[in-house]
């Protein structure tokens, strides 16, 4: 199975970024425990700060893989462009996010992804991630 993990604004900064929500663990260094828990899948990653990379690499991948997870941190809530590329590809994509969301500001409380993708996974630190994998795994 081949995955892709995008990651957006801010989440470069996990392991350092607001530990008390986010963890002290880095995201290269949980993507390493990733990669041996599933050796089998190939997992590749993708991070960006800027929404339109995050449209590229969506577009570029998405008729091709088994699945793309994306946590696309603030852009959840504001990016109506990333949404239509979710839906303008084939592959399906798993919504992501580290805390949940809706124990948060009320303004993390709506997405813009969630009504076009598979399922949405929140609350679980980084073993949303994890999940996501297995969910991936059970829907194959």
């Amino acid at each position: 199975m081949k995955l892709l993990i995008v990651n957006g604004p801010n989440l470069n900064l996990l392991g350092k970024r607001e530990p008390g929500i986010y963890g002290n663990v880095s995201f290269e260094d949980f993507l390493v425990e990733l990669k041996n828990e599933y050796p089998s899948h190939a997992i590749d990653y993708f991070q960006s700060n800027i929404e339109g990379e995050i449209i590229d690499k969506i577009h570029e991948v998405g008729f091709e893989i088994d699945g793309i997870i994306i946590n696309a941190g603030a852009y959840t809530h504001t990016s109506l462009a990333i949404a239509d590329a979710i839906s303008a590809i084939s592959s399906p994509v798993i919504e992501v996010h580290i805390s949940n969301v809706h124990q948060r500001e009320e303004v993390r409380h709506y997405s813009f992804l969630s009504p076009v993708c598979k399922g949405v996974i929140a609350g679980f630190g980084l073993d949303s991630y994890r999940l996501a994998i297995e969910a991936f795994r059970e829907i194959r």
